[in-house]
C-alpha cells in the first residue's frame, strides 16, 4: 500500500513552503513519526514526521522545491517493509537507489556563509551563544587526481622540450647576471591565469525565511515614517547586582541572570508609560492594547527570526532568561515554531553581542518600534564635577512617526534608561 507524504498544516497564513534536506533516501525503511524531511517556510524550519512505518518509495519533491500545503511530497511503501533484511523489497528501486548512491567523484561541501547580524543573547558578554549557524551546504563536485596505480597521459620527447622550453626564462646572448643580483622572472600571462583562477561567484536560491524578511524591511521602509533617537545607558547598578547575584540566581533556576531580562522589564514599564508604542495602525484606526507580547530578535540557523514572550508583563526575571535560553537553542537547531514567530507588540534587538556599538534598528511591522540594544563600554563620563570611567551603553528606538511624536519616543525612551540605571524601581514598580 502506498501512503503520501504530504506538507502539513505550519501556521496561519502560509501557502507555500521549502523542501529543505530529506532525511531518507529512497529505499531507506523508515519508522512512524520519525523524521523524514525538513520543509522551510517563511518563519521557521519544521519536521515532518512519517505519517507510517515504510520504505521511502519515491520523493516527488527535491531539496530546494516549493511545494503548496497539502501537496504530495513522496511516497512511502508499506507493503515491501515486511523484511526487516530487505527481502520483499522492490529490487529495481532499490538497485536504483543504490546507483544512485554511488559517488562519482569527490564531494567538497561548499558551506553558506554565516548571516551578518543578529541580536538575541540575553547578555552582550557571557549569554548563551545564539549566533547563526551555516547548517545549507551545496555539494560541488571536485576532479579527483590520478589514484594509486593510474598513470596520465605519457609526453613525447617533442612535447616534453616544449615544455621545457616554455618553463625556462629567456636570457639574453650576452653574460647573464650571476644568481644574487638576477631578478626572479614570472610570467605577466602565469599571473594572470592565477589571478583569474581565485575570482569565484556561487548562485544560491534566497531561503523562504530570507525573502520573507527582505520584502518586510522594504515593507517597513515604504509604509512607514521611520525616525530613531538614541540615548545612553550607565550599566554599572546593573553589572552590580548581576555579580552579587548571579551565582545564587544560576543554582536556583539553572539560568545565568543576563542582560536581557531587565530590558525586557524596564520596556514593559516604559510601555505602560506611554501606549503608543506598543500600539499599531490597522485600516486607518490605531490598536492599544494592555498586554505586552515582547519579540526578542535571535540568529538562527536560516536567519535572524523573533520569537515572541507572551504576557511579558506577567513574567518574572527568571522565566524571561529561561524562555529566551530557549528560544536561542532552538533557533540554533531551526525548532521554533511558527506560532512563536507571530503576534509580538513590540521588539529588542541587541547588536551589542556581536560588537556592534551604534545602529538604526528597523521596525518590524506592523510593530510601531523597536529597541536597540548594543556593546556596552567603559567610557570617560561626568559625574558630580568629576570624570569617572563607567561601563556605558547607546540604546536606539526607531519608532513609526505616524503614530508616535518624538516627544513620546524620547519619554519612552528616557524611562529605559532611568529603569535600567536603577534597577531597584522596576521590582518595587516606581
Amino acid at each position: 500500500m502506498t501512503i503520501e507524504v504530504k506538507v502539513p498544516e505550519v501556521g496561519e497564513s502560509i501557502t507555500e513552503v521549502e523542501i529543505g534536506d530529506w532525511l531518507k533516501a529512497v529505499g531507506d525503511s523508515v519508522q512512524q513519526d520519525e523524521d523524514l524531511v525538513v520543509i522551510e517556510t517563511d518563519k521557521a524550519t519544521v519536521e515532518i514526521l512519517a505519517p507510517q512505518a515504510g520504505r521511502l518509495s519515491k520523493i516527488l519533491k527535491a531539496s530546494g522545491e516549493t511545494a503548496q500545503v497539502g501537496e504530495v511530497i513522496g511516497h512511502l511503501d508499506q507493503a515491501e517493509h515486511t523484511n526487516v533484511n530487505g527481502a520483499g523489497e522492490d529490487q529495481t528501486s532499490v538497485a536504483e537507489s543504490s546507483e544512485a548512491k554511488k559517488p562519482k567523484g569527490r564531494r567538497a561541501k561548499v558551506t553558506k556563509p554565516e548571516q551578518p547580524f543578529s541580536a538575541g543573547e540575553s547578555d552582550s558578554e557571557d549569554g548563551p551563544d545564539a549566533q547563526p549557524s551555516a547548517t545549507e551546504t551545496t555539494a560541488v563536485f571536485v576532479e579527483q587526481p590520478p589514484q594509486q596505480g593510474e598513470t596520465s597521459a605519457p609526453v613525447g620527447p617533442t612535447q616534453a622540450a616544449e615544455i621545457e622550453l616554455e618553463a625556462r626564462p629567456s636570457v639574453p646572448d650576452r653574460e647573464a647576471p650571476s644568481e644574487q643580483t638576477r631578478p626572479a622572472e614570472i610570467p605577466v600571462s602565469s599571473v594572470a591565469r592565477d589571478i583569474r583562477s581565485e575570482r569565484q561567484e556561487k548562485l544560491l536560491p534566497m531561503s523562504q525565511l530570507r525573502r520573507r524578511l527582505a520584502e518586510r524591511l522594504v515593507q517597513a521602509q515604504q509604509t512607514a515614517a521611520l525616525l530613531t533617537t538614541f540615548n545612553e545607558i550607565d550599566m554599572s547598578a546593573v553589572n552590580q547586582l548581576r555579580q552579587i547575584h548571579q551565582d545564587a540566581f544560576k543554582e536556583k533556576y539553572n539560568v545565568r541572570l543576563g542582560l536581557m531580562s531587565f530590558f525586557v522589564r524596564a520596556a514593559i514599564e516604559a510601555l505602560k508609560l506611554i501606549p503608543e508604542v506598543n500600539a499599531e495602525i490597522r485600516d486607518g484606526s490605531i490598536v492599544y492594547r494592555n498586554y505586552f507580547d515582547i519579540g526578542v530578535a535571535v540568529g538562527g540557523g536560516r536567519g535572524l527570526v523573533v520569537p515572541v514572550l507572551r504576557d511579558a508583563q506577567s513574567m518574572s526575571f527568571a522565566a524571561i532568561e529561561i524562555a529566551i535560553g530557549d528560544f536561542a537553542r532552538r533557533a540554533r537547531e531551526n525548532k521554533l515554531k511558527p506560532d512563536e514567530l507571530q503576534g509580538g507588540t513590540f521588539t529588542i534587538t541587541n547588536g551589542g553581542v556581536y560588537g556592534s556599538l551604534l545602529s538604526t534598528p528597523i521596525i518590524n511591522p506592523p510593530q510601531s518600534a523597536i529597541l536597540g540594544m548594543h556593546a556596552m563600554q567603559e567610557r570617560p563620563v561626568a559625574r558630580d564635577g568629576a570624570v569617572v570611567i563607567r561601563p556605558m551603553m547607546y540604546v536606539a528606538l526607531s519608532y513609526d512617526h505616524r503614530l508616535i511624536d518624538g516627544r513620546e519616543a524620547v519619554t519612552f525612551l528616557k524611562q529605559i534608561k532611568t529603569a535600567v540605571e536603577e534597577p531597584v524601581r522596576m521590582l518595587l514598580e516606581l
